[in-house]
């Protein structure tokens, strides 16, 4: 079975930056993604809406990847939203009680509303 390649895609948006991330994250990508969400904090953008729902596998780098962002961005007035979670990430999530730690939405119009309502 061939691996997805990792792809990722950012769109400016006023007060926010929405991510997309397609394909999967493991050990081999995980630091292109930490550089990936980096670069947009550095730009600025403290809040943060991740589209999943292309997003097919995450493995344990790749979530330590978003428990990082999630807490920078935190500490700088923002936050890290995951919207449309298939459901292998979703299933890990649950499985590692992460489910509880994230700002998880179905829909991706939900996850910028609450990013702005968390302004």
């Amino acid at each position: 079975m061939a691996v997805t390649p990792l792809l990722l895609d950012c769109r400016r948006l006023p007060g926010a930056a929405l991510i997309t991330v397609a394909g999967e994250v493991d050990a081999t990508n995980s630091p292109q993604l930490e550089a990936f969400l980096a670069q947009a904090r550095q730009d600025g953008c403290e809040r943060l809406v991740l589209d999943l729902a292309e997003l097919r596998f995450i493995d344990s780098s790749g979530l330590q990847v978003l428990i990082a962002c999630h807490d920078v961005s935190r500490a700088h007035g923002g936050g890290l939203h995951l919207a449309a979670l298939g459901p292998s990430p979703s299933r890990l999530l649950q499985i590692t009680g992460l489910c509880a730690y994230f700002s998880v939405h179905d829909t991706v119009q939900d996850a910028l509303a609450a990013a702005f309502e968390a302004a």
